[in-house]
């Protein structure tokens, strides 16, 4: 669920493309956006504060096979949060729910590792060794 929460729906919808379409499903809840207090600490261990609200939203369907599924997803796209719980219900399927793991969600887990990688290339460029700059001085 966190590949799908990430991921774009046009990567979602681009690799469902190439898929047979999921199964028929009825909307139990949503989709519909609200908003969570996200809490930081600080320094990652310190005491926990809030930091702001973030909106998200929610949906879930049941699929005609009967599996439930549930997606949060960042953010208003509706339709990205009706998508990720239609797939959520599918990855449950036990007799499919693999293969669309490996051609669905493993490659946008991976795209999603290249583009991190990509940002952290890119601030590692412009990263400042300041025990240096202090020795240079000298």
């Amino acid at each position: 669920m966190a590949t799908l929460a990430r991921a774009d729906r046009s990567a979602i919808e681009a690799q469902l493309s190439a898929e047979p379409a999921l199964p028929d499903h009825t909307r139990l809840r949503g989709p519909e956006a609200g908003l969570v207090m996200v809490r930081g600490r600080m320094g990652g261990s310190g005491a926990p504060f809030n930091l702001g609200e973030m909106t998200v939203t929610r949906c879930t369907i049941r699929n005609a096979r009967g599996q439930i599924g549930h997606a949060y997803i960042a953010g208003r796209d509706g339709q990205k949060a009706e998508l990720a719980a239609a797939l959520d219900a599918a990855l449950q399927d036990p007799e499919d729910g693999a293969g669309l793991e490996a051609r669905v969600i493993a490659p946008l887990a991976e795209a999603l590792v290249q583009a991190d990688n990509t940002i952290r290339a890119e601030a590692e460029a412009t990263r400042v060794d300041f025990f240096t700059l202090a020795t240079m001085r000298s």
